[in-house]
């Protein structure tokens, strides 16, 4: 359930029209409902309310500190990637303690924040990563609580370019070398070993791989104890997908429920990290039609439906080939014609919506690209020297920008025209 509805054929976010916000932020803007977020996380995270559990959302996801200020006010922690997901979550107020460090490519700067933050964990994905963190730690006087992004050579059933738990993936230590690293590390003075961690992917509509993951992960677990290596977290990632266009994905409830099933008789705090399953459906993007057009000369006629926003803007159709729902912001009695949604942008591979059939539109009207709350404004660019633009949140009757849009002259921030002496 979201907080976007139709009332009297205007397309409304909780109480406020979204017509009247474009009249006062202008297009293209990303638009999220309070109502919805809130929602969604407190549904996610009271799933596994009967178990000791942390659930930290993938700030790589939909980053607005304003967004993750309301997670943190709700109890939540942060996935972070970067030192700059780490300084958003920090400045947004979550706890250093529910705050896990992924990614494979961390930099001695990057760790060195991250012990002077006190994070909860990093999930070590490679030797080299383990033995430069040892190194920045002793030369801190710290030691690094750990744990080991496992590889569990899983198949998600999802798109390739976010699948992250096969053995091909660049992420994680293939589980059959991850034994020999543990004992390795629980031998080193400035690293902690505390958990075990995995990711297999994004986006996934099925709960099976999630279970064929844990069920590996314990076997390996039992493993570690037998070693003599105590496991208090495991992380089981995130990658619970929702609805775009016909997925059928598990409801949060029955994701929680098959998970606490299979976790039975393991002593461990459960670590989270969902980020679409909550942002995702929570946000939409505005944009306005700038012109139509009809290209004559093919078997058929082709029809064109041209907006303001663009593959900068939204880059997901362009990169995965990924689906969005468009609608019009206001409800119009007209001829389908079956058109491509198109935007500015110097390339012909930038589109929204292929072959839609979708009312006639005229300039000035507004669309609304759903499902756009996750990956959307994180992944925007400023390719072809566009400002990014605005981000809004809708609180019952009430908005605020909670990022301004950005000017021309931001574009060129940190730019100079070099003088060289002659």
């Amino acid at each position: 359930m979201n907080h976007f509805d139709y009332k009297n054929g205007e397309l409304f976010c909780e109480d406020v029209a979204v017509a009247d916000i474009a009249k006062v932020v202008g297009t293209p803007f990303y638009l999220y409902s309070k109502a919805t977020l809130t929602r969604h996380f407190q549904a996610f995270d009271s799933g596994f309310s009967m178990i000791d559990h942390i659930t930290c959302f993938a700030v790589k996801s939909c980053s607005n500190i304003g967004i993750l200020s309301l997670f943190s006010g709700l109890g939540g922690g942060a996935d972070i990637v970067s030192g700059g997901e780490l300084y958003r979550a920090l400045t947004a107020g979550i706890d250093p303690k529910k705050i896990i460090y992924s990614g494979v490519g961390k930099t001695e700067e990057e760790l060195r924040y991250g012990l002077e933050s006190g994070i909860l964990l990093f999930n070590v994905e490679s030797e080299q990563e383990l033995q430069r963190l040892d190194a920045v730690a002793a030369e801190m006087k710290m030691k690094a609580p750990i744990a080991f992004r496992v590889n569990p050579d899983v198949d998600p059933k999802t798109h390739a370019y976010i699948s992250t738990g096969l053995a091909k993936n660049k992420f994680g230590i293939p589980i059959q070398d991850a034994l020999d690293l543990y004992i390795q590390a629980n031998e080193m003075e400035n690293i902690d070993v505390q958990g075990i961690s995995c990711h297999i992917g994004s986006q996934l509509t099925l709960i099976s791989p999630f279970v064929e993951t844990l069920r590996k992960l314990k076997v390996f677990t039992e493993l570690l104890v037998e070693k003599g290596i105590a496991i208090k977290y495991l992380d089981l990632g995130g990658g619970v997908g929702i609805t775009y266009d016909d997925e059928e994905p598990p409801h949060p409830q029955e994701y929680a429920k098959a998970i606490q099933e299979e976790l039975e008789g393991l002593q461990v705090t459960l670590i989270l990290e969902p980020g679409r399953v909550i942002v995702g459906n929570a946000g939409i993007m505005v944009t306005k039609v700038q012109y139509t057009k009809t290209n004559h000369g093919g078997e058929k006629p082709k029809h064109f439906v041209v907006v303001d926003a663009g593959m900068n803007d939204l880059t997901r159709p362009s990169l995965y080939g990924a689906f969005h729902s468009i609608a019009v912001v206001r409800q119009k009695d007209t001829p389908l014609q079956t058109v491509d949604i198109v935007g500015p942008i110097c390339e012909t591979g930038d589109f929204l919506g292929k072959d839609r059939d979708f009312p006639l539109v005229e300039q000035g009207d507004l669309l609304a690209v759903e499902s756009a709350g996750a990956y959307g404004f994180t992944m925007a660019s400023n390719y072809n020297s566009r400002p990014r633009v605005a981000e809004v949140m809708v609180s019952g009757s009430q908005f605020q920008v909670i990022r301004a849009r950005e000017t021309r002259e931001s574009l060129i921030q940190g730019e100079i025209i070099p003088q060289f002496d002659e």
